[in-house]
């Protein structure tokens, strides 16, 4: 079988009020009805949107209100067309395949019906051979219907009725703006007499399953475990046989070939045997010496490629090619758990993972825009921030396949969801006959196109659906029971979960015993009812929650126009609520700082309290392990720009301040604070445990922790020694001093975990911060910050490799007050940049090294403006350091010594 890529031929597109384009002429004039557009250049894959902004026909739809003026998009039919000349080797059968339409199609050649579709999330073929025979060129035409009146976030889950995405019609952090068009690729696929169909790829491996030892890997960055075992790949191959020409079915012998190549290219196993229609062939390959694929932190990802033949009378006919890992997956009880509970710890080579993971929402609204670019530097930023599983949420979108093969890549386990969600007035997973058959085709054709990736490691029927209130659906749900029986027939060795989260209870809970897995919160708690209610919660497993803030001041400035930079209310501003409604953090900010004067003040601040929320959430689950198995952040990304948002990383890809403070709490070898509240009064005991985090025991490990005021006197210094422990954290020692009386009304905690291990790269210190003021928490931050006084050299010239600019600078502060979470701009806008240390404290006199890494962009549809200046500019990243309230230039001018 080949595949010829046609997305790249001349499409163009067209609008029609409905039914239009079927009839074609007036019935009563019979004059030619002309549609509400022109024929405009169309992007396959692509999305509508994109192409009529391209023709000036709608504002840009991320600005302001704009996206409320485009409404009328998705209620309008479009028409694609396009000529596909005949391939120059044809075969036996030729199809025409679109692996992404949204959402309800029509297929014409010739001005003739082809067929119809319906659905995302599986294939529309169909066979062109005759066409083809009897013409060197094909029209194709391509009429998408308006988008069905789905669901959007608030409705009933239980009257769903598309397999369509239902963020597009309006979720917490994206407003409505419903996608149609090709939103994958369009290929020619080829095939001789007889077709390799469906394959089922599995890796094994013999580890010592009760080894807990770990060795150094990744060049030190990360600890992981050791590196080979006997190695199985096993395959289910099924064959197809294409008619000839003249109708009749093909004689042959045939042979089905596997051929194993490792890492490095050598051939590490071959087997064949004798191959039949219809059925399932069976190979299986044994590596002796397999070179063992872990998750990031845990040790290297070595993928081997398997190759298959297929043979008809020793001539070869079909080839297909995989890249894979081979481990040992496995899923075990956590400590502690009752007897119902589900296993919520993934066991990989024998050893227990902690999951330190985010939820993906899609990349972008208009999602048939997205590049692999995109991909691969949302999947960077997973692999550079310590996370290991990436949650691919039930209401967005099976992702294209790049984005499994980079997770494959990198180590970034994947949980899938099927596309279903909760929607608020009942959150019931939908009975409607058309839903549950859609809901099969798109879940069976996701089953065997995600199978195979080595990373992927649970399937989950769907988000928060509930039987009732707090209450998730169980197995007895006919919808779900159906999606448990589809994976346990196609892809029977990984995890299925009803649904996330899956109970007994859904919401986090002070009550004991009842948390499992559990979702929420999604806002900062309050001090101190935030570090009570995540400090002492027993849950098993929190695959869902979040702290809300605002976007960093340079991504505010793209789609926020000028008359709407102040600081304001959800509630009294129009167009900040459009971006971002649920996500009023104002309130709670005037609370903790005290009046916001400026919409840089704002976003700093609500950074701090979203990045100090979320710290304390991972810690404290971090602290349980393996009584707790993980967490999953809510959210890592969001598709469309939001002034505040529980993203970690905003629409235009920039980190904010939690992205780092989580890469910091993730960290391979990490040391943690346990506390219960922000503010103490002055001379208040203070007196709270340390723990030592790491994935490997016996690390031999010195904890250093100084307590400071913001003029860097330091009133207080303790020692602490010991050896990580096996798989838990380690309780190293408590902190006990009494509170100091500072002038600014701050108490500044750094902590450090040091190791003389090499193989461990040194962790900057976290540091805490606690008040004793009888006003608002850091309110002396507002005043004491602005007097910090930073200098920048840069250390040495850009170096380039692979893509990516690297540079080191140097930070000193000069001033006389420490200066607060320091970090790094890119200003010439076209690049994406993240660092080793991000939003760190530097008190008077103090320096720090900080290497910065900077990747051209590469985005799609609307930040495509970017990304054309990025290709036409030759411009080398241009680096500014700012801290805390540190009022940013307009034009966000450079002011790095050199």
């Amino acid at each position: 079988m080949r595949e010829i890529d046609i997305g790249g031929s001349a499409w163009e597109v067209k609008g029609f009020w409905p039914w239009v384009p079927i009839k074609g002429t007036s019935m009563e004039l019979g004059q030619e009805l002309l549609g509400v557009t022109d024929w405009l250049p169309a992007t396959i894959p692509g999305g509508v949107h994109y192409d009529l902004y391209r023709a000036g026909l709608i504002a840009h739809p991320y600005k302001d209100l704009n996206s409320l003026q485009c409404e009328w998009v998705e209620n309008r039919w479009w028409l694609y067309r396009t000529e596909v000349s005949r391939p120059e080797q044809t075969g036996e059968r030729i199809e025409l395949v679109f692996k992404g339409l949204d959402y309800e199609a029509v297929v014409y050649v010739g001005g003739k019906l082809l067929g119809e579709h319906k659905g995302m999330y599986h294939e529309a073929a169909f066979d062109v051979t005759a066409l083809f025979e009897e013409r060197a060129t094909l029209e194709i035409a391509v009429l998408l219907k308006h988008a069905p009146d789905e669901m959007a976030q608030i409705g009933k889950t239980s009257e769903t009725f598309t397999q369509k995405s239902r963020f597009n019609y309006k979720w917490d952090f994206s407003t409505r703006l419903v996608n149609l068009g090709i939103w994958d690729d369009v290929v020619l696929r080829i095939h001789e007499c007889h077709s390799i169909g469906e394959v089922y790829l599995h890796t094994d491996a013999d580890v010592d399953t009760d080894s807990d030892s770990v060795t150094a890997a990744r060049g030190g960055r990360t600890e992981g475990a050791g590196g080979e075992g006997k190695g199985r790949i096993r395959l289910g191959v099924e064959i197809e046989q294409i008619a000839t020409a003249a109708g009749t079915e093909a004689q042959a012998n045939l042979r089905l070939i596997a051929r194993c190549y490792d890492p490095q290219g050598k051939l590490a196993a071959e087997r064949e045997t004798e191959a039949r229609i219809g059925g399932e062939v069976v190979l299986e390959l044994e590596i002796p010496q397999a070179q063992l694929w872990y998750p990031n932190g845990y040790g290297a990802q070595p993928l081997y490629e398997v190759r298959l033949l297929l043979q008809a009378d020793g001539v070869t006919v079909d080839e297909r090619a995989y890249r894979t890992g081979i481990r040992k997956l496995e899923y075990v009880a956590n400590e502690g758990a009752s007897a119902d509970a589900l296993p919520y710890t993934v066991k990989i080579n024998g050893k227990r993972i902690y999951i330190r993971g985010v939820n993906m929402t899609p990349i972008d609204h208009l999602y048939g825009n997205v590049t692999d670019g995109q991909y691969a530097w949302a999947v960077r930023l997973m692999e550079e921030g310590n996370v290991n599983l990436v949650r691919v949420w039930g209401g967005g979108l099976i992702e294209k396949t790049r984005l499994y093969e980079l997770c494959d890549e990198n180590g970034i386990l994947v949980w899938q969801e099927f596309i279903q969600s909760s929607s608020g007035v009942d959150n019931i997973p939908s009975q409607r006959p058309e839903f549950i058959e859609l809901l099969e085709r798109s879940a069976r054709a996701a089953l065997a196109s995600r199978r195979n990736h080595v990373s992927l490691v649970v399937w989950s029927g769907g988000n928060e659906l509930m039987s009732e209130p707090n209450k998730p659906s169980d197995l007895t749900d006919g919808n779900l029971a159906l999606l448990r029986d589809l994976v346990r027939k196609y892809d029977p060795n990984r995890l299925f979960l009803p649904t996330s989260a899956s109970g007994p209870v859904e919401y986090i809970t002070e009550e004991k015993g009842l948390g499992h897995d559990v979702h929420g919160h999604w806002k900062y708690q309050g001090n101190p009812r935030h570090y009570e209610l995540y400090g002492d919660n027993d849950n098993l497993f929190h695959s869902e929650f979040g702290v809300d803030g605002l976007s960093r001041i340079k991504s505010l400035h793209k789609f926020l126009g000028e008359a709407h930079r102040e600081p304001v209310s959800m509630k009294t501003s129009m167009v900040w609520r459009h971006h971002g409604e649920w996500w009023d953090t104002l309130e709670r900010d005037e609370e903790v700082f005290g009046p916001m004067k400026t919409l840089a003040d704002f976003s700093d601040c609500s950074q701090w309290m979203q990045a100090e929320g979320l710290r304390f959430i991972l810690e404290a689950n971090r602290r349980r392990k393996f009584n707790n198995s993980g967490s999953i952040i809510w959210q890592l990304n969001e598709p469309w720009p939001n002034v505040s948002c529980t993203n970690l990383v905003d629409y235009y890809g920039e980190p904010k301040m939690a992205y780092y403070w989580m890469k910091q709490a993730f960290a391979p070898l990490h040391v943690s604070l346990d506390y219960r509240k922000l503010d103490y009064g002055k001379g208040e005991p203070f007196r709270h445990s340390l723990y030592v985090h790491a994935c490997e025991a016996g690390i031999p490990v010195a904890v250093t922790v100084e307590v400071l005021d913001v003029q860097g006197t330091v009133h207080h210094v303790a020692r602490y020694e010991g050896t990580t422990a096996n798989e838990r954290a380690l309780r190293i020692g408590e902190l006990d001093f009494r509170m100091p009386d500072t002038n600014d009304g701050l108490v500044l905690v750094r902590v450090r975990c040091e190791t003389e291990r090499c193989d461990f790269l040194q962790q900057p210190p976290s540091v805490y911060f606690f008040s004793i003021s009888d006003g608002p928490l850091y309110a002396g931050a507002l005043t004491f910050a602005r007097n910090a006084k930073t200098a920048v050299r840069r250390h040495g010239e850009w170096r380039y490799a692979e893509g990516l600019a690297t540079a080191e600078f140097v930070i000193a502060n000069e001033g006389t007050a420490a200066a607060l979470h320091v970090h790094a701009e890119e200003l010439t806008d076209l690049y994406w940049m993240e660092s080793d240390d991000q939003y760190f404290t530097l008190l008077p006199g103090e320096t720090r090294v900080v290497s910065v890494r900077c990747i051209p962009k590469t985005g799609g549809g609307f930040l495509a403006e970017e990304v054309a200046a990025a290709q036409a500019s030759d411009a080398l990243p241009q680096i500014r350091f700012r801290s805390f309230l540190e009022e940013p230039t307009t034009d966000y001018e450079r002011n790095d010594e050199q």
